[in-house]
Parts: structure tokens; sequence; C-alpha cells
């Protein structure tokens, strides 16, 4: 067999994606798409995006990274181990209460500080779920005076951290905590893990209601995509930038919306 017969076969590597894991749905089904086009494989790894970050800066092994934040990518950018970042999409940021709080954009802020409701948040510092929910507590001191000190008091980081507690297999957070009376409301983001038409998350057998949090408590989500620089391989870098420029596609953004993301592009 010649030498150009033996490279046209050989496999093409796997992609090591590392994303936030808030796109744990809409990664895979553009992944998979990609796939189908280019026949590119992919090593999808989601997680907590301050957890992964921690991990490329220790150990590499990331062709392309993907937060739900700018200022990750942006840091490994500084430090010289990133490519300049874009915004591959955008989020915006919800509560979901259990349907008998009557929770609405108008009474939100009401009855997130009754001292009775726990509130469930992700982890800040190691999610950026958890930074934004953070971030919503400071805005709520802005309307309210000492709104912050309570919304603390009454939040639980019960995700998205180094220790947080294993859910069992196939619950969501909502659902598992609900459920268990650890949480009564979670502050998260209003995009999904599965598509929003279809409704294949597992059906809840306690009833939510989830709302969009208004403005003035509102904030901009901008998930940044980078290319780490840490592999000397040249093939995965060509291959890596090859699939960042498909994730800002107008075929790849237009997948976004069926998860509840909103475009991208800029920086």
């Amino acid at each position: 067999m010649g030498t150009d017969q033996a490279n046209a076969q050989e496999p093409t590597p796997p992609l090591r994606v590392f994303a936030a894991g808030s796109t744990r749905g809409v990664l895979a089904a553009i992944a998979e798409d990609y796939t189908k086009a280019t026949g590119q494989r992919f090593e999808l790894t989601f997680g907590p995006a301050g957890l992964l970050l921690n991990r490329i800066r220790k150990e590499g092994g990331a062709d392309v990274y993907v937060s739900a934040n700018i200022e990750h990518p942006q840091r490994l950018f500084r430090e010289g181990s990133g490519t300049r970042p874009v915004i591959f999409a955008r989020n915006r940021l919800c509560v979901t209460g259990r349907s008998e709080l009557g929770l609405t954009q108008e009474t939100l802020l009401d009855k997130l500080l009754d001292p009775s409701i726990k509130i469930g948040t992700s982890t800040p510092g190691a999610d950026p779920g958890g930074d934004y929910a953070w971030a919503f507590f400071d805005r709520a001191e802005t309307v309210r005076t000492g709104a912050k000190e309570t919304l603390i008091k009454n939040a639980r980081q019960l995700v998205g951290g180094p220790n947080s507690p294993k859910l069992p297999a196939g619950e969501t957070a909502i659902h598992y905590y609900f459920t268990q009376h650890v949480a009564d409301v979670f502050i998260d983001y209003c995009s999904s893990h599965t598509k929003i038409s279809v409704g294949t998350e597992k059906p809840s057998d306690v009833p939510v209601t989830r709302v969009e949090v208004p403005q003035p408590l509102a904030m901009p989500i901008n998930y940044g995509l980078t290319i780490p620089v840490t592999s000397g391989d040249a093939k995965r870098k060509d291959a890596a930038y090859r699939f960042a420029l498909y994730l800002l596609s107008p075929d790849a953004q237009r997948r976004l919306s069926e998860y509840g993301f909103l475009p991208g592009g800029g920086l």
C-alpha cells in the first residue's frame, strides 16, 4: 500500500472540545452535524466552565474551549494560552420555581426575599452560573436595600462546584432538589439541554414555573469561544480552527435557538 493511500485511510483524530455544561445539548447536535458533513470525530467534555479552565491551565488537553462567560477565555488569551475569544452564543438568566409560588417577573424579587424560600444556585468561582446568580444578588441590592444579604442567606450552592453532590443517574438538578425539598427555586440559564420545541426533558412530578429575570436585574450572558494553544500538533490546530469557524457559521448558529440560546458573534 502506498504512503498516500495509507494516509488517506488514516482516521481523523477526535477533536477534544471542553465546554460549559449548559451547552451539552446544542454542542452535541452541532458536532453531530459537523461529523456528518466532514467525518471529523469528537471527544466532548462538559462541566463547570471554571473547573474546565483550571484543567486546561494545568493539564492542557483541549483543542476547543467554550465557556459560559467571556472572562475565562480572555484569561487564556492574556496568558498566551488561547486565541483571542469570540462570542459563540448568548443566554439569559431565568428563575425556576415551584408553581404554587406564583412566580412572575413582577413578583420575582419579593418571592426570593421571603426568608422561607430556599434558593438553589450553582457555585461561584467554579461555574459562571453561580457567578451570574451572585451578580443578580448585586443588582437586587441596587433596587432594594438589604436584598443582597437576604438573598445570600437564602441561597444554597448545590451544583457546579468541585465538591457538589453527585445527582442520581437520569436526574436533573431542579427535579431532584425540588423533590428532596432542598430548594424551592433555582437560578439558572433560560436555555435547555434538550430542544425547546420537543420538550424531552424528564417529566417532573413537581409542577414548575420558569421566569426570565427582568430588567434592571438582568445581565448579559456571553459564551466565549477560544482555541487553546497548548498543543503543538498542527493538524489538531487546523481542525480546531475549522470547527470554531463552523460554530460561528449560519448553519451552527441556527441550532442555538432550538435549545433556548441567542445567536453569538462579535467580541
